[in-house]
């Protein structure tokens, strides 16, 4: 430090401690430590340890310097930073390793759910590494979804989709083919009369072999479904049920089955809907197996064409008995007439009480993650 208080350059291989910048200002004025502690009316052993490294520059003390030297108190507080960053021990790698990790994938939110286990660094990466497949980073690959204009999955959407593929692939189901789910579909068209049959779905889809999970989807996550394959003959359907609504189980579920039937999505990690209620056909980005998927959904209980047919002779006047009716002759749960409906009107609070619930009857009988209960699998 010169004589107006300016600090030198220090080379960080001669870092010294604050209290040698003190000892020069003695030197320099030909005061001794004695005269300092007079000076700044503290004990001798006070500036005796401050000047030997034992103690360090407290901002009052810094202040007091500055008074006694006629410089700032910030050069001395500055200088008692500078010696504790360059005595301070590095920090642990894992830290720069964590952040990268969180600024990748949601892990924190995985670890909370059980996905990846609480543990040391590098035990954690080879959970990671191991969670996706032996997958790095940049080699998690998608195909794009419908409804989406960019192609790119969001971090929580891709943990989500690799939790789906996790939990099937320990499911020991009987093997697959397209003739056995053509069998299942038509079991299933028998199942949307009553809402409580949808426990059934999960076995039908077994003997399919048809690999069905559901897991909750993780927070700003927007995900209706997913058709992914383990192998060209291990097909899973995913889905988050994140609308407790029969009407939308129905439409998510054949959504997903007509790409396993088409064989969509092989060759890529699977195919992610954001559905979110989107089900008409005018959207100017919507692919071709997209497009396929929405019309076998709308299809499925009852021909779209005689649905609309009942919409133009009733609209806009159609009443909660017309319905009923129409649903019993079209032998379906009235929630699935009044779901399209609403779609068609735009008015989503329409007899809004018969769109019932069917979670907790699906969650009986099939595999689920998430909703208070963490499944089990083996990373």
């Amino acid at each position: 430090m010169d004589r107006d208080g300016v600090v030198k350059p220090v080379f960080d291989n001669f870092a010294e401690p604050p209290g040698v910048f003190i000892r020069e200002e003695l030197e320099a004025r030909g005061w001794s430590q004695r005269d300092l502690a007079f000076i700044l009316d503290c004990s001798e052993q006070t500036v005796t340890k401050i000047i030997s490294g034992k103690s360090g520059i407290s901002a009052e003390m810094a202040k007091a310097l500055a008074e006694a030297f006629g410089t700032s108190a910030s050069l001395w507080a500055g200088l008692q930073k500078e010696w504790e960053l360059r005595e301070a021990r590095s920090p642990d790698p894992a830290i720069k390793a964590r952040a990268a990790m969180q600024t990748a994938f949601p892990i924190r939110e995985m670890i909370s759910r059980g996905w990846l286990l609480d543990s040391e660094q590098s035990v954690l990466q080879m959970q990671f590494q191991r969670f996706f497949e032996g997958r790095q980073f940049d080699e998690i690959g998608f195909a794009a979804a419908a409804k989406k204009t960019s192609p790119e999955h969001s971090p929580e959407e891709l943990a989500w989709l690799f939790r789906v593929r996790q939990l099937a692939r320990g499911m020991d189901i009987p093997e697959y083919s397209p003739e056995k789910l053509k069998v299942a579909l038509k079991q299933l068209r028998s199942l949307v009369i009553d809402a409580d049959d949808v426990r059934r779905v999960p076995e039908i889809l077994r003997q399919a072999g048809v690999r069905f999970v559901v897991v909750e989807r993780l927070s700003n996550c927007k995900i209706d479904g997913v058709c992914t394959w383990l192998d060209d003959d291990k097909p899973v359907v995913g889905m988050t049920t994140r609308f407790n609504r029969l009407d939308n189980f129905w439409f998510v579920l054949i959504h997903e089955l007509t790409h396993v039937l088409e064989g969509h999505g092989k060759g890529s990690v699977g195919i992610i809907d954001d559905l979110e209620r989107e089900v008409g056909t005018d959207a100017t980005n919507m692919s071709d197996d997209e497009r396929k998927a929405d019309m076998a959904a709308l299809n499925f209980a009852f021909s779209r064409d005689k649905l609309m047919s009942f919409y133009a002779r009733k609209s806009p006047f159609i009443s909660e008995r017309d319905v009923i009716g129409f649903a019993a002759v079209s032998e379906v749960h009235p929630a699935i007439v009044v779901g399209q409906i609403q779609y068609l009107k735009k008015d989503y609070a329409w007899l809004r009480k018969w769109l019932v619930g069917f979670r907790s009857n699906l969650m009986e009988q099939c595999l689920v993650d998430g909703f208070g209960t963490v499944a089990k699998a083996t990373l």
